[in-house]
């Protein structure tokens, strides 16, 4: 599956769990269903996984966890919070460049709509460059 695709697929399957359930679960509950969901439709989905941290020939291994990622392409953010705060695309993004990947989405379940809740942010960092 093409990572356009790839998106809009787990974009619906948000949706639907967000339409089905409302706002209002713990973010666990959310990620665990849609990660069940995604596994169902038969794609690779590997949930909270270790992101390693590299800086100057320290390695922490087990520096973050992310929520899910799919198909080993893009990675997938829960959250269950009234509103966004800047510190949830930041933290995308930081998956994104320290596992060299290119998208990931922030599915916020706690706020009225999925619309509001979705955020797609893109990694257009490459290492070495500044």
């Amino acid at each position: 599956m093409e990572i356009e695709q790839l998106v809009s697929h787990c974009v619906d399957k948000g949706y639907r769990l967000h339409r089905d359930l409302g706002p209002g679960l713990l973010e666990n509950v959310y990620e665990a269903l849609l990660y069940e969901s995604l596994r169902r439709d038969g794609l690779n989905v590997l949930r909270q996984g270790a992101v390693s941290v590299e800086h100057e020939g320290v390695v922490i291994e087990n520096g973050f966890r992310f929520d899910l990622l799919v198909e080993d392409k893009l990675i997938i953010e829960i959250k269950s919070t009234e509103r966004h705060a800047p510190v949830h695309a930041k933290q995308v993004l930081t998956y994104l460049r320290l596992m060299d990947l290119r998208i990931g989405l922030l599915m916020n379940f706690g706020m009225s709509t999925f619309k509001d809740g979705c955020q797609r942010l893109v990694n257009n960092y490459e290492r070495g460059k500044q």
